[in-house]
């Protein structure tokens, strides 16, 4: 229906045009008659109109000219419709690199965090926990901090720029699809390079990306970091486990606001 609508809108447009409309074309014939609205586009026929008063040459240029107008015709024709049908999609802000940092204070954050309510979770092997933030209007930046206990934990951060529809922090718990694609954990150092599935989250056009997931040594020092609202919508933290066939992760960690 919207389909029929904008073309009907376009044509009665269409017909008001002339060939002095368009910028570098000009012809005698419009002076005469008024352009033929969408009645045919059929160039084979365009090629061979011509007026039996006028000489080769004239008839000739006015068949380029006839042809010129239904390719132009034909695009807005096709630029309108598609124009109509295309869905809106929300702007991705620019997304600034986040401040991160390292602490040796892993035993100090521990004991801190166990005092606090639902600051200590098992994120189980095989799974990705996901921590949505919302911005906040009296705030300015997310700020977060964490630690495990011994071994390491994937983590990234992305940023949703969907409106926010409600201030709750909120936790979910996912299990990962990729059972195929998965290894055994291998203890030892971690590389920088040893990037994990979280990252293919980005199917979604309204998502951007801050921090990849990385595996981090969260079981030897703090892991935190902060960045700077980019506009209105909702962080999400992703502590990811899903590399591990056969441990699940004990993970202290704590989210908040700074001004």
């Amino acid at each position: 229906m919207e389909t029929l609508e904008a073309t009907s809108a376009l044509q009665s447009r269409l017909s008001s045009l002339s060939v002095s409309s368009f910028p570098g074309i000009t012809s005698k014939q419009g002076e005469d008659r008024p352009l033929d609205s969408l009645q045919s586009t059929d160039l084979s026929q365009s090629c061979c109109v011509g007026d039996p008063n006028m000489d080769g040459a004239s008839d000739a240029s006015g068949s380029r000219e006839s042809i010129a107008i239904h390719f132009l015709i034909a695009n807005l024709i096709v630029s309108d419709v598609h124009s109509s049908l295309s869905p809106s999609k929300a702007q991705l802000p620019l997304l600034n690199p986040p401040a991160t940092w390292t602490s040796a204070t892993i035993k100090e954050l521990k004991t801190m965090l166990r005092t606090e309510k639902d600051s200590v979770v098992t994120v189980y092997r095989g799974d990705i926990m996901t921590v949505h933030v919302p911005t906040v209007p009296e705030s300015k930046r997310v700020c977060w901090e964490f630690a495990t206990d011994g071994y390491d934990i994937g983590f990234g951060v992305y940023f949703d720029c969907t409106p926010v529809t409600s201030r709750n922090i909120t936790v979910h718990i996912s299990e990962s699809s990729d059972d195929e694609d998965e290894e055994e954990e291998v203890e030892g150092p971690v590389s920088s390079g040893d990037v994990e599935k979280g990252s293919k989250i980005l199917n979604n056009s309204n998502l951007g990306e801050i921090l990849p997931v990385y595996r981090q040594d969260s079981h030897l020092l703090v892991h935190g970091g902060s960045h700077d609202f980019p506009g209105e919508g909702t962080y999400l933290l992703k502590f990811d486990n899903s590399y591990s066939l056969w441990r699940n992760k004990t993970l202290y960690y704590r989210v908040y606001y700074s001004a």
